[in-house]
């Protein structure tokens, strides 16, 4: 549930923090007094509205925070994917706002506004003009329908999903295949052209290194003799005077200077070490310069080969790998074009299986659905006459589509009549605001046994309802805070003299400003607040009895 919010420079609001309950939580003030400050702060901190619409021009930042405290498992795991802290099931939603920008952050992570979004729709669903609109879309009462359907209808549907796949697979599959004779006789001819150019490669994997190393080497062969004639001058190599006579010189005339000092044993013994180096040097260089030769023939070969090798590589893939395995696909390619209509009525045969299957799980689905929209119906057409539409019908009307989709076959809308002998038509054609909201309550009561969010935010729920309707509305949101926590705000004193937590939101003068402050009134307190909405002005003492039976007639009422 949500434990507390925390509001810092939203428009009147300077500072302000409340701390929820279990139940039913009413906020109630005066018009103007900064109501939907508090549900546009909770909007922004899961993500959704605009901070430039809420905070004062000369606030340095603005800052919302939301502190739930939940046992929703798809939380947790959402959590953990992120490695985000999850502790004592608590989940602190944080946005601040600050030259412009805004963070993110939960439990002290900065995320971004996506995720919250995520983690927001499983711990709380906020209901105001809006969210009663959206009844208005055929497209949310089958999404509605399935949710209360519930477990029964989850593995169908995800099977209905792979099995809807499959099939868009094979048929995309079977029209790409089925194309005219003419083109895949000159597909085939192609393809055989492609094969017999790398099969007469005679590609051999690895063999393109070899040639490149063997290329370079070549290529620049005058470069090689060049630089290896120069050191073997240096070092004596071939003949030639070096560095290798100098050092068996200096070996020389070290030893004579080592028969008088034993103590040069050592050094001698490294330059006679020098000298066999230098010695074995000159032998490998002179060997592999006898032997180096430059066959501008087998240059050519190689370049012509590599050549070939990286045209293949342009066409085929990057390796000569890749190049044999493009002959594999083409090999598999030319069987099937070889062969085709045994191909293509295979290919008819998986489509129409993979149809039939979906089809099957379909109707699966639709059997579901229609057990359940007889149930649905009944249940909301029932708790619309707790909300005073008293000769309602409700009802769920099915339309079969011309082929499956990862949905099932059926398309459904709520469909109402609200006056006797009225013909049933679509919530669009027939239901104002007022009563959009009011459906709206009625499906969220018969929901809320199948609904895992724990907090509901209504606002706007009273829009155009007085009286017993009003009273009625209240009782059905009572019934609905038996097993969720539920905020809203009302303007009908019926509705809030239910609240097991009565708040004020209130406009108040500081420091030569008007602000915004949001209390939790006593028991007495909420008595008086009920008078001031029933009374108006002018509080009598028949007003204030009033508002205090009201109260305990909506305590007797809870108790049912």
């Amino acid at each position: 549930m949500l434990v507390s919010l925390h509001v810092k420079n939203m428009a009147l609001i300077q500072e302000a923090e409340v701390e929820f309950g279990e139940g039913l939580n009413i906020m109630t003030g005066e018009t103007g007094a900064g109501k939907s400050i508090v549900i546009g702060a909770v909007n922004l901190a899961l993500g959704t509205g605009n901070f430039k619409d809420y905070v004062p021009e000369d606030a340095e930042y603005a800052l919302v925070e939301l502190v739930f405290s939940t046992g929703n498992e798809t939380v947790r795991q959402l959590l953990e994917e992120q490695d985000i802290p999850f502790e004592d099931g608590e989940v602190i939603i944080a946005r601040r706002y600050k030259g412009g920008r805004s963070v993110s952050k939960v439990n002290g992570e900065t995320v971004p506004v996506s995720f919250v979004r995520e983690i927001a729709a499983e711990l709380i669903d906020i209901h105001g003009q809006h969210e009663h609109q959206s009844l208005l879309y055929e497209k949310n009462h089958l999404r509605i329908l399935d949710e209360f359907a519930g477990e029964q209808m989850e593995e169908k549907q995800t099977l209905c999903r792979e099995q809807y796949r499959t099939y868009r697979a094979a048929k995309k599959q079977l029209e790409e295949a089925d194309s005219g004779e003419a083109e895949r006789a000159k597909e085939l001819d192609f393809l055989r052209f492609e094969l017999n150019e790398i099969e007469s490669a005679a590609l051999v994997p690895g063999e393109d290194e070899e040639l490149e190393s063997e290329y370079r080497r070549m290529s620049n062969g005058q470069k090689i003799m060049e630089a290896l004639s120069e050191t073997a001058g240096l070092t004596g190599a071939g003949g030639f005077s070096g560095a290798g006579d100098q050092i068996s010189r200096a070996l020389r005339s070290f030893g004579t200077a080592a028969l008088y000092d034993e103590s040069l044993g050592d050094l001698e013994r490294m330059l006679a070490d020098l000298e066999s180096m230098m010695n074995d040097f000159n032998r490998e260089l002179s060997g592999y310069m006898d032997e180096f030769s430059f066959d501008s023939r087998r240059l050519q070969e190689t370049e012509d080969r590599l050549n070939l090798i990286n045209r293949l590589k342009t066409k085929y893939g990057n390796s000569i790998e890749k190049i044999l395995e493009a002959g594999k696909e083409k090999t598999e390619r030319i069987g099937i074009l070889s062969n085709y209509e045994e191909y293509l009525a295979n290919l008819r045969e998986s489509c129409e299986k993979s149809k039939k299957s979906l089809e099957k799980t379909a109707a699966e689905i639709s059997g579901i659905r229609k057990t359940c929209a007889a149930q649905l119906s009944k249940e909301i057409q029932s708790a619309l006459v707790d909300l005073n539409f008293l000769d309602v019908r409700f009802e769920i009307a099915f339309r079969e589509l011309e082929e499956p989709c990862e949905n099932g076959k059926d398309e459904v809308s709520f469909v109402i009549s609200m006056n006797p002998g009225l013909p049933l038509k679509s919530l669009a054609s027939v239901a104002s605001g007022g009563e959009l909201s009011r459906i709206m309550l009625a499906l969220k009561a018969v929901m809320a046994d199948r609904d895992a969010i724990e907090t509901l935010i209504f606002d706007e729920i009273d829009t155009g309802i007085s009286g017993r309707t009003a009273q009625k509305v209240s009782e059905k949101m009572a019934v609905i805070s038996r097993k969720h926590q539920v905020l809203c705000i009302t303007h009908l004193a019926q509705i809030a003299s239910m609240a097991d937590h009565h708040f004020i939101i209130e406009k108040k003068p500081a420091d030569s400003k008007t602000v915004t402050n949001i209390g939790l009134l006593s028991e007495e307190e909420s008595i008086e607040e009920l008078a001031r909405i029933l009374g108006g002005a002018k509080i009598t003492q028949t007003v204030l009895d009033s508002a205090r039976e009201m109260k305990e007639l909506a305590k007797n009422e809870k108790k049912y």
